[in-house]
């Protein structure tokens, strides 16, 4: 892993690729474990951050699932809006299911109390939250979060499906903005 550069800024290596192959792993064995006997969640990837984390947990998931993805927005360059754009709804039945959210990374918690938001009158018989990156220094929601691969410190990163404008997701690694 070397320093890269994307638009005007540099990044410099954070988690390689076998770490992160890890995380996936414990998140999809430890969400196997929660599961009732014979139960079949529904895994939601919030695109567009997700969906290669989406992709390699399911590959991982031991049992049968179903898998679909929900588009939310709050990142604008480096720094979160506040503002979440719900582009893309569901239109999977989901009463009396078991839903489980896919999340790349929940830092300061405004598309997760949007996720909240959304499933709220969704009739779903659980609705749990696993994120692959989690970032508790600057997380503000008092709400839960079931599943976390790994917590990091507050720093911007690309790489396996997050971006920085556009460019970086499709790097196996992650780094983390120089400074």
């Amino acid at each position: 892993m070397n320093s890269i550069q994307l638009h005007d800024k540099h990044f410099v290596p954070f988690i390689s690729k076998e770490k992160i192959d890890q995380y996936v792993e414990f998140l999809a064995e430890q969400i196997a474990n929660d599961m009732e006997a014979n139960e079949v969640p529904i895994f939601i990837g919030i695109l567009n951050g997700s969906f290669i984390f989406a992709a390699d947990f399911v590959r991982k998931y031991p049992n049968s699932c179903h898998i679909t993805f929900v588009k939310m927005a709050s990142y604008e360059g480096t720094n979160t809006s506040g503002k979440i754009k719900h582009l893309v709804g569901i239109n999977e039945d989901l009463e009396g299911k078991t839903v489980v959210i896919l999340e790349d990374i929940i830092d300061t918690g405004n598309t997760l109390a949007e996720i909240y938001e959304v499933f709220r009158d969704k009739n779903v018989k659980t609705l749990k939250i696993a994120t692959l990156f989690f970032k508790p220094d600057i997380f503000r929601k008092e709400l839960p979060i079931d599943y976390i691969g790994k917590s990091i410190e507050d720093k911007f990163i690309v790489g396996y499906g997050l971006d920085y404008d556009g460019l970086g997701r499709n790097l196996p690694d992650i780094y983390k903005l120089k400074e």
